[in-house]
């Protein structure tokens, strides 16, 4: 952000300073908080199981198959044709054709040809297909209701025609791939033909249009008295139960990404997000011509386009990705992460929109508006990280390292904060105290991914540090402060700028861009250091194990072998050796020393499991605190380094562009609003990676809040009666399935020196109850676990967890 005040800007072709904006930029940010704000509700429903994915397939069926057609019916038949600017439909339209055939055609030539044909089809579709309707009608109305409504009309054209003119394309390709993976091949190309027109008349959104616009004409533009209180009501809903149903519908997407995805996806978001709003935006300026008017209504459209093409891809696309179940992998994960991706492109895209009218002054306030309520939304989410202090992993590395990059972030947005209002007045202390705040700390923020990668190659090898991590905490926070330190004495303050990245004017730009370069250099070697290697395979970005918790760490290397033999082994012969060799060690026990068991390397030889079983002496136990303390999440944390690298390039890229060229163009202009937002927004990425992490965050949190509510009831009190649900459902299980259960998935193992327990897992009664049809899905089967837990029929081994679908020891009581 570095914007002098006493420098012109140079504005070519663009309109002049006075000319007024075409859309209203200060109702965008409450728009964006209140559609992600939903979303971000749905999604907490959904991962803390208060909604299961079986009862949002109910809401899920409201939207589409109500709501939504009501909403487009209203809307068809209110339509004013009249008011219609047919060359911007037609440049949209052909924007979309555009870019849905190139994907096409470079996904025929690049993919695999097993599977080039359902890639091709549904890959177009997800660039092409737009969330219109949940999420980019209400930002169409927050930015152009005042000054251009008839902009809301073509939401409901383009719509409509995109999936009756692309799709059925799509789905052609879909049934082709289908028909070649059939062994008998039964159908023709008729037979395609017509499931595919079938497909698309069967589409709500298409069904509806049609039947909007013939009773568009009958009714002559207006809905009967007698109707029209129903139908508002229908489509009125829409809104936020479609928000919050996209919120539920990302719960465990991220989950199904792999690597060997993530370069389609980059490719895909790329597509959509970038290349979709370019090419809209430059088909309205070619094919459009305002005869009428000057050329102000052709920018307002053209800009207008732009943001169209920003809306994310509509979760419909996942919908048919698991009809055909094809392309699961990349297309759920692509629909959570475009939708996500967008709110911070469409927030810095409006604003860049507002340039060409903008002066130097007001563009400096807008530079600070947009780092100070970026600073504020992300500084709530970066104090819901501060809960990894109730977790031991803040003591282990890399994740000590790593609680000091959130500190650093946390102290960044606050620095901003405060900044945005001591800016403004004469303190000379003030501003000192407050820009040393925020530049410490923003230097800070610079330095610790390089670091934070750099320990991960120190540990690559051995498991432990090769340095002591005092001196990378020094660094992490020294090495900032001596160069603030040294700005401050050696800076001259830069008149009539509130700037803060401008401040100290060039000493402060050079400064910035040798941090920068430093950690850039740091980070990058280190992270293709860690590209190859014994640690290779663990870059399996955010799959399951890395979500849920991987079990790296867990086998010793003293006895390498012992889980290695019954894995490649069928369960039932596994468990049978498991047992085998647990009772072989407690008949050899008063024989044998300890240390030439087998299975001492897995458990230590002290304390006892009996009915009272304490955490710190329960074998069982100790391997469940084990396997989540030496879980380092590698893959998350080089995926932060990663994230955290591309915003240092950007922030490089604008410091040496002032150095160099100190006349400042549009695209300089674009790069600060980016920089401004990807410098106070990281608390965004940080909580995105580790925000919402079982071990780390979730169940250190619930239990601190367990703890804390039976410390606030009073001893006397007598225990709660169990609903007659709960007794229900422990009595049926009981009598009818608590025997089977028991022969499937209990196994003996050993909980102290002599000691063994008839447990299970959590995830392994999860898997049971769905196989017998007990539960629908993994949501319904946690609960039913819950329900047994509150009624008694099953324990924690301690006693210390809820059930949870993971990897802890669970038993039966009687």
């Amino acid at each position: 952000m570095k914007v002098p005040a006493n420098l012109n800007i140079s504005y070519g072709d663009m309109d002049p300073p006075d000319t007024p904006p075409t859309m209203s930029i200060d109702k965008l940010f409450p728009a964006l908080l209140e559609c992600f704000g939903i979303i971000l509700c749905g999604y907490i429903a959904g991962r803390a199981n208060i909604i299961t994915s079986t009862q949002a397939k109910g809401l899920g069926n409201f939207v589409s198959k109500f709501a939504l057609p009501a909403l487009l019916f209203k809307n068809m038949v209110l339509l004013d044709f009249g008011n219609v600017i047919w060359p911007f439909l037609w440049s949209i339209l052909i924007a979309k054709v555009s870019v849905f055939f190139i994907v096409c055609v470079i996904t025929l030539l690049v993919a695999s040809p097993d599977t080039r044909f359902s890639k091709a089809g549904l890959f177009s579709i997800f660039a092409t297909q737009s969330n219109d309707f949940a999420l980019g009608y209400p930002i169409v109305e927050a930015l152009y209701k005042n000054t251009h409504p008839e902009y809301l009309q073509y939401i409901y054209l383009v719509a409509p025609v995109s999936l009756m003119l692309l799709n059925p394309i799509g789905f052609a390709f879909c049934e082709i791939q289908k028909w070649r993976d059939q062994r008998d091949r039964q159908q023709n190309k008729l037979q395609i033909v017509g499931v595919v027109i079938l497909q698309v008349l069967k589409n709500p959104i298409v069904f509806m249009v049609v039947i909007g616009i013939i009773f568009h004409f009958i009714l002559a533009q207006k809905i009967p008295a007698f109707m029209e209180q129903f139908v508002d009501g229908l489509a009125n809903s829409f809104g936020g139960a479609a928000l919050f149903y996209l919120g539920l519908s990302m719960v465990g997407q991220l989950g199904k990404l792999t690597r060997s995805t993530v370069v389609a996806l980059i490719l895909l978001i790329t597509a959509k997000l970038l290349v979709m709003p370019l090419i809209c935006r430059e088909m309205v300026e070619l094919l459009y011509a305002d005869h009428t008017n000057t050329g102000l209504n052709q920018s307002s459209l053209s800009n207008y386009a732009f943001l169209y093409g920003v809306f994310p891809t509509a979760p419909s696309v996942a919908i048919y990705a698991a009809h055909y179940n094809m392309e699961l992998q990349v297309v759920t994960s692509g629909m959570v992460l475009s939708t996500f991706l967008s709110a911070p492109i469409m927030y810095v895209s409006a604003w860049l929109l507002t340039i060409p009218w903008m002066d130097p002054k007001p563009l400096m306030d807008s530079l600070q508006n947009v780092s100070f309520n970026v600073s504020i939304i992300s500084l709530v989410t970066l104090v819901s990280l501060t809960v990894m202090f109730l977790s031991k992993k803040f003591k282990r590395l890399p994740h000590m390292f790593t609680l000091n990059l959130f500190l650093a972030q946390i102290l960044a947005c606050v620095g901003m904060i405060l900044w945005n209002f001591v800016v403004r007045q004469d303190s000379f202390i003030g501003h000192v105290l407050t820009f040393t705040l925020l530049y410490g700390s923003l230097y800070s923020t610079y330095v610790w991914p390089g670091l934070i990668a750099f320990s991960l190659v120190l540990m690559k090898r051995g498991g432990e540090l090769k340095v002591a991590p005092g001196f990378l905490v020094i660094a992490g926070w020294g090495v900032p402060g001596l160069v603030a330190a040294v700005l401050l004495i050696t800076g001259k303050r830069m008149p009539d700028t509130i700037d803060s990245a401008f401040f100290y004017g060039t000493p402060q730009n050079i400064c910035t861009s040798v941090v920068l370069a430093f950690s850039i250099v740091l980070s990058g070697g280190s992270l293709m250091g860690l590209s190859r290697g014994t640690w290779d395979s663990k870059y399996q970005v955010l799959e399951r194990d890395s979500l849920l918790g991987t079990t790296e760490d867990l086998r010793p290397q003293s006895c390498p072998d012992t889980q290695t033999i019954p894995d490649m082994l069928e369960p039932g012969r596994a468990r049978s050796i498991n047992q085998g060799i647990l009772a072989l060690e407690i008949l050899l026990a008063p024989v044998i020393p300890t240390q030439m068991s087998p299975m001492s390397a897995l458990w230590p030889s002290s304390g006892q499991c009996g009915t009272g079983c304490e955490s710190t002496g329960c074998l069982l136990a100790q391997e469940e605190q084990q396997r989540q303390l030496a879980d380092r999440q590698v893959a998350r944390h080089v995926l932060l380094c990663l994230l955290l690298t591309v915003s240092l390039l950007a922030n490089l890229s604008s410091c040496l562009w002032w150095l160099f060229n100190r006349v400042p163009g549009r695209l300089y202009l674009e790069l600060q609003f980016f920089c401004a937002v990807v410098n106070y927004g990281q608390g965004f990425i940080s909580f995105g990676i580790f925000g919402l992490d079982k071990h780390l965050i979730i169940l250190p949190f619930k239990k601190r809040m367990s703890s804390l509510w039976h410390s606030m009831k009073p001893e006397e009190q007598p225990q709660l009666v169990v609903s007659d649900d709960i007794m229900m459902t422990c009595t049926q299980f009981t009598k009818y399935h608590k025997e089977q259960c028991v022969r499937d998935i209990v196994q003996k193992k050993r909980c102290g020196e002599r000691m063994v327990a008839d447990t299970f897992l959590g995830s392994e009664l999860v898997e049971w109850l769905l196989q017998v049809g007990l539960s629908q899905d993994r949501g319904e089967a946690l609960l039913y676990g819950g329900r047994l837990q509150q009624g008694g029929v099953l324990q924690h081994i301690t006693q210390e967890y809820g059930f949870q679908d993971d990897e802890l020891h669970y038993r039966f009581t009687a």
